[in-house]
Parts: C-alpha cells; structure tokens; sequence
C-alpha cells in the first residue's frame, strides 16, 4: 500500500510562486541591512544544547527542538534519570545537539568563537531558519524564517534610532504603510518591579505583562497573583497600565510615578536619547508601550516589537532589543550587543493579505519557446544561448505536441510572450513573438531580436 505523502506538522512546503514572494521580501530586506553597513554570516542549523539552553527562560527551553543521539551514545542514556522522572537529566543524556531556537544566541556564540577573525563593532545580519516546537496556529510555525541585523561591541543610542528606521525604511520598500514599531525599555520594567516591591521577580513580571493583548488585564493579574504579588502591589500597577498622550507625554508621567527607582529613571532617560535621534528620521509609526516585555530573558535594555497594519489580523512582524554581555556565558565579558529581526513567514502573510506583491512576481518566465521538432529546435539553440546572456527568461517546451497543448502550457505558467518557430519561420529566418495578452503577433528577423523587442 502507498504511504500518503505529507509533512510535519508546523512546516510548509513552498511553491514556486511562494519561493518568489519570499524571495522578494528577503531581497528588499537584505539591500537594506547593506546599506547599513551590516554584513552576512551564517551558522548551522544545530547548536550544541548547552549553547542553547537556559538562555531563553522556561519556556524557551520547553520549546526547543532536541535531536537524539545515535550510534554508540545512545547506550550512555541514564535510564535511572528517567525512572526517578528527572526528565531534564534524561533528556541531556539522549540529546547532545538541539535546533538552533533563534539566531540571536547562536550569533554570540559564533562572535565569541571568531572574536579574533572579526572587527568590532561587529554588523552582521542573518536570514535562516529557525525551530521551535510550539502548537501551530495562524501566523505561528515550528519551522520559520528569521531576518535579523545585530551590532555586537558598541552601545549608542544612535545605533537603537538606526535600528527603528532600519524597521521603518523594509516597510517603506515593501509599501506596507500602518505597521506600528513598539518601544519600551526593561529598565522601566525592573524599576517597576522594585515599584512593586518585587524587584526579585522581574522575569515573572515581564513573562507575564508580554501575554497582556492575549489574556487581557485580569489574566495578566491573575497570573502574577499566581506568582506571589500582591493585590496591593497590582492595585500600585494598575496606573501604570493607563498612561495616556504621546510618548513624550507618557514618559514624563512615568517619571513622576518611578521617580524613586533609579533603573526606571535611567531607561527613561535613554530612551529620550535615542528619541532625540530619532526625531531628524523620517520614521511612520512609533510608540511607547510600557506592557511591551518581550518575553525573552537575555534582553537588558531597549526593546521593540512591530505590529502589523490594524487591518489584518496577526501577531508582531519585528522585534528585537539590546542584549549586553550575552557573549559572557561564553567566556568574553563586556561586550555590548543590540539586533532587531524580521520574522518573514508573518511578514510574507501580511503582504499576502494586504495585495501588496508585485504581480511581476507571478511571471517566472518572460518566454515560452513552442516546439516544431528537433530541427527547429536545433536551429534555435545559438540564439537561445545569446537571447539568456541578454537576461531574457526563457523556457523551451521540451517536445513536439500539439500547438494547443503548448499554448495551454505557456498561459499555465503566466508567460506573457510566445515565439514561434514554423516551417515558414524557418524560411524567413525569423521568428513569430506573440503577445499573450494582446494576442498580437509580430514577425522579427532571428539575428536582429532581442530584449528590446519585449518592451515594444
């Protein structure tokens, strides 16, 4: 019996015309972190899991794809690991290697590696796949490709201004005009955490404030109740959550309230600082969002999070912040790190929905060459040769069929001309290019066609 062809779950295939709007997307992308300076690298698709793990927090390592050892090493397994439901110790010993779940920490493992092969300030971007093993929904996937652009080695507030217009200049080239690039800064988030008088659970504050569009402010409480907190400490919380006015505005409001934290007044300041860069910018849509956590532990300073157009229905397209001393579980300390990603699933989604690829994209080819025999097509090869250097994309149908099957095959692929090269052609010398949206033909003499001639 057959086995029925099919995939996992969380994976796509892609095709031809999927390759080509993702290709599109990473190009307008790649042209703009080039011109930013940033420079491409790449790194496996697997990790070591001690690289990996406990630098995403509980959830991260719960997600992480992990791959079994094989051969020999399987008999190093410890069993009484697994019998005494120690699952964590089990799984080190069955799985040395895992996924990579991001590109970020993979980037400061590889910059702690090649630290002397590299110059610093170190711009590098990066568009790979990446493996997370979570329930696949709309929007979310197990494997999924990620764009990013980091500078390791430097802090500046003109490069977190560079980083918001790099968001901003992708938009532009793509024309998705209302996404919302959303800042804020985790040393708000921990000054509020001392607000609180918690300032020992941070990360149980953060995880839970980044699910607030998701579960609403009761489910954000009841899961820092959940946590220890307070009412009295959520009822201090409560007006933080409902600052109004622009960003200006909003973070005069907060120093008022935080005035007595010192981690919350210097985040606020630096974010003045890279607002005072970013005002000279032409940048569309920026806001300040204080319940903006990103729920990934290796954050330390300025976060960001895009959010698509209102009109469609989807999760962040773009995120990012700075991540210092990330190098240091490596082994190099004091080496100062900012990035931001482009998640390209999502965003190839939001374009999808919004109309906004070209419909150039859906023409893999600019020719069809029919088939009149092997003699024809003899004749023809030199001129293909020359008419391909020329950039023309053509495709010869491979047999002598019927003229209708032929025909039928070039409007199936979207090829707007055709050239026909019949016995009478072949006496004239030249070749019949026919327009398939205008159904107008024109005769043009073989050593005198070229690219020109499809734009008459």
């Amino acid at each position: 019996m057959a086995q029925k062809p099919s995939i996992p779950k969380g994976t796509r295939d892609f095709l031809p015309v999927d390759v080509a709007k993702r290709t599109y997307v990473t190009d307008m992308i790649r042209s703009q972190f080039e011109r930013f300076g940033f420079l491409p690298i790449q790194t496996p698709a697997m990790e070591k899991s001690s690289t990996l793990q406990g630098k995403y927090g509980e959830e991260g390592d719960r997600l992480m794809f992990h791959i079994l050892n094989s051969g020999e090493k399987v008999k190093k397994a410890n069993i009484a690991a697994l019998e005494e439901n120690k699952l964590g110790a089990f799984t080190q010993s069955v799985s040395e290697k895992a996924l990579r779940y991001d590109l970020t920490v993979p980037f400061a493992r590889f910059v702690v590696q090649h630290q002397n092969e590299i110059t610093f300030p170190f711009k590098r971007y990066q568009i790979q796949s990446v493996w997370r093993a979570d329930r696949p929904q709309r929007g979310r996937f197990q494997e999924f490709t990620q764009c990013d652009a980091d500078v390791v080695g430097a802090i500046s507030p003109l490069l977190e201004a560079e980083c918001i217009q790099l968001f901003d200049n992708v938009f532009d080239t793509l024309s998705l005009m209302g996404a919302t690039i959303r800042i804020n800064h985790r040393g708000i988030l921990a000054g509020i955490a001392a607000f609180l008088d918690a300032p020992e659970r941070l990360v149980d504050f953060t995880v839970a404030l980044d699910k607030l569009d998701k579960i609403g402010t009761e489910g954000v409480f009841d899961e820092l109740r959940n946590k220890g907190f307070s009412d009295a400490a959520l009822a201090r919380l409560t007006p933080l959550l409902q600052l109004s006015g622009d960003i200006t505005s909003q973070l005069d409001q907060l120093e008022n309230i935080l005035e007595a934290h010192p981690k919350a007044i210097a985040g606020i300041h630096h974010l003045r600082m890279v607002l005072s860069f970013v005002c000279p910018l032409k940048v569309s849509h920026l806001s300040f969002d204080l319940t903006l956590a990103r729920g990934l532990n290796y954050y330390t300073g300025i976060i960001f999070e895009v959010a698509p157009p209102q009109t469609v229905s989807m999760g962040s397209i773009g995120a990012g912040g700075r991540y210092d001393d990330l190098t240091a579980v490596f082994g190099l300390r004091d080496m100062n790190g900012l990035g931001i990603s482009f998640g390209l699933d999502r965003l190839c989604m939001v374009l999808e929905e919004l109309d906004l690829f070209p419909q150039s994209l859906q023409q893999a080819v600019d020719i069809v060459v029919l088939n009149f025999g092997d003699e024809a097509m003899q004749d023809l090869v030199p001129y293909l040769l020359k008419w391909r250097d020329e950039g023309i994309r053509i495709n010869c149908y491979p047999t002598h069929h019927k003229l209708k099957k032929q025909m039928q095959y070039a409007n199936q692929v979207m090829a707007p001309w055709v050239i026909l090269y019949g016995d009478e052609e072949q006496q004239k010398a030249v070749v019949s290019l026919k327009n398939m949206q205008a159904g107008t033909t024109n005769e043009i003499p073989l050593a005198s066609f070229s690219k020109a001639a499809l734009n008459d």
